[in-house]
Formats: C-alpha cells, sequence, structure tokens
C-alpha cells in the first residue's frame, strides 16, 4: 500500500502539494484528541475525470440511519483489525475497503496520491483520516447496500467552486460552516469543511458571499 504522485494529472498538482504542505489546524479547530481517545477511522477523497472535468466522487447516506442519515459524505467509515496499523497503512486500506463495500468502487483502479491530517468529528467521537485518491481507471458504482447507502454521485469540482452553489450551513446548535448545494444535494457538516479547505488550498476557490445561509434543522 503506497501513496505516489507519479503519472498524476497535473490539474491534480496543487492537491497534491496541499497534502504535503498543510497544517492540521489549517483545516479544522476540530483536532483528534492528545489522549489517542476516539474511534479511528478513514474517508476517500477520490478525484476522477468526468465530462465536466474533474470530478469528486460521494455518496448518499441513506435516511434510515441512525446517525448522519441522509447526509451526503465521502466513502468510508472505521478501521477494522484487518487494515492494520492506524498510524501509517491502515486509513489507506480502510478508505479503499469502505468505498468497494458502499460503492462497489474497485480499488485498483484507486492510485492513493495524498493524506490529509487526521481530523476530528466531536458528535460522534471519529478520528478521520482523509485519504486522497485519483482514479485511474474507473469503474462502475452504485448504491450495495440500500439500508446504508441512498445514491452514489459524482460532482464536478467546477460546480463545487461555483459561487452560487456555496452557502453557509447554520445548524440550530449555533455550529456553522461551509456548505455546497450540488446534484439536488445539501453537503455541509465535515465533508463540506474538507472540500471546502481543499478548493482553498489548491488554489481553486472562488469568491462567494459567506452571507447566504442555509438553515439545517436539529435531525441534522
Amino acid at each position: 500500500m503506497t501513496v505516489t504522485t507519479e503519472g498524476l494529472p497535473s490539474w491534480l498538482d496543487p492537491v497534491a502539494h496541499a497534502a504535503r504542505t498543510v497544517e492540521p489546524d489549517q483545516l479544522s479547530r476540530f483536532l483528534p484528541p492528545e489522549s489517542g481517545a476516539g474511534r479511528q477511522s478513514a474517508v476517500l477523497v477520490l478525484f476522477g475525470e468526468g465530462e465536466r472535468g474533474p470530478e469528486l466522487l460521494l455518496m448518499e447516506r441513506s435516511g434510515s440511519l441512525r446517525s448522519h442519515a441522509g447526509q451526503p459524505s465521502f466513502p468510508g467509515g472505521s478501521l477494522d483489525p484487518e487494515d492494520g496499523d492506524q498510524a501509517t497503512t491502515g486509513p489507506l486500506r480502510a478508505a479503499l475497503r469502505e468505498a468497494r463495500e458502499e460503492t462497489g468502487l474497485d480499488p485498483h483502479g484507486v492510485q492513493i496520491f495524498g493524506v490529509l491530517p487526521r481530523l476530528y468529528i466531536p458528535v460522534s467521537g471519529f478520528v478521520v483520516t482523509p485519504v486522497l485518491g485519483w482514479w485511474r481507471s474507473p469503474s462502475p458504482v452504485g448504491v450495495v447496500d440500500p439500508g446504508e447507502t441512498a445514491r452514489v454521485f459524482t460532482v464536478p469540482v467546477a460546480d463545487l467552486t461555483d459561487p452560487a452553489n456555496r452557502a453557509t450551513a447554520v445548524h440550530p446548535s449555533g455550529h456553522r460552516g461551509p456548505a455546497f448545494l450540488v446534484e439536488s444535494a445539501l453537503v455541509w457538516g465535515f465533508t463540506a469543511g474538507v472540500i471546502d479547505r481543499i478548493l482553498h488550498f489548491a488554489g481553486w476557490e472562488r469568491p462567494w458571499d459567506a452571507a447566504k445561509q442555509v438553515p439545517l434543522d436539529w435531525r441534522a
């Protein structure tokens, strides 16, 4: 299980550079507890080349799930013992394994080219490693288990950078964060935060109106 930038398309160079240089506190104010507590997990941030150029793979969680129901997210989940060392290659294996289980993705067509610093989701206690992948050889993807996943879809990076599709999500708890209204979905929370920081540090971000708000309800 290796991380390599060899053969990457040139448009991904800024993302690879950001992965090598970004500091944890530049990505989020929520960082893993120093005590080491938290459930180790990983997500696959998978970039592909679609009909409209660069795109990202996302999935929408089933509305029947107890946590984050109906919320768009990256494929991913908790590390299993067979994934190996959580400090080295474990998150890489977990991200690819979970993506295969959730979307049917063929991991052999994915080149891992970077790993972002581990982040923390306080509400669930997850310590998440975002694993960056290049979909070198695309494979068919779709819903594997309707009980877990409502749909699998790709979003053009051009839509994510379009100021018209950007807003600030406001939770009743007072938490505010970036949001994207794309592909008939509202992407917010952890996933939107990672996308927002990648766009920023890759130099892809376009000026947008942070005063445009999208309210969330307590079930979110």
